[in-house]
């Protein structure tokens, strides 16, 4: 598909931008500004040729690509280890209450994914020092997932189109976010 296609050059150019900046002191300084945007752009098509690429994996098939038991309080520690480290000096605060003894069946690559764009965006749209809370339990009724925050919130009106490609409530948090617009398209 076309995201396989794109991949192979934009690597070739990652790398060869890579190179130059390894070398910063011969860099021209008039580039080096111009060179260091062309990195990062690089990196944001690379994160959302990812995204593309995994939405259209998960599309293409109607079961998980594994069916193995995930421990999903481990696989939950971790990533709220990682939105700490992205929380950065935002300072959130981030609790995790998870049963340990829930398991789910499926693929861990897939679960990650999935659980962590949710976690990610709390952190990406929860204003400095607000709070995170994720949740792993099970009932009666299955097992659950629940990620809060203290953020701005969602206008009911925008919650049909949230699992939309590239759909996004306003516009302007493309900018502050970086994200690619994908991360609920595969969460759904």
């Amino acid at each position: 598909n076309v995201s396989h296609e794109l991949r192979t050059p934009l690597t070739v150019i990652a790398g060869y931008l890579e190179t130059l900046l390894d070398n910063v002191e011969a860099v021209n300084p008039r580039w080096l500004r111009a060179l260091q945007q062309m990195q990062q752009q690089g990196a944001r098509m690379q994160t959302l040729l990812n995204d593309l690429l995994l939405l259209a994996k998960l599309e293409a098939t109607d079961y998980p690509s594994d069916n193995q038991p995930v421990a999903v309080d481990l696989m939950l520690l971790s990533i709220k280890n990682d939105a700490q480290a992205l929380s950065g000096d935002q300072l959130h605060r981030i609790s995790l209450e998870a049963d340990a003894h829930l398991k789910l069946k499926g693929s861990e690559a897939e679960l990650r994914s999935a659980f962590s764009n949710l976690v990610f965006n709390a952190v990406k749209y929860t204003p400095a020092g607000g709070d995170i809370r994720i949740r792993w339990w099970g009932d009666e009724q299955g097992a659950h997932l629940a990620v809060s925050d203290t953020g701005m919130g969602i206008e009911a009106k925008h919650l049909p189109r949230l699992t939309e490609r590239f759909y996004r409530v306003d516009s302007s948090r493309a900018s502050n976010t970086g994200g690619t617009g994908l991360g609920l398209a595969i969460v759904k």
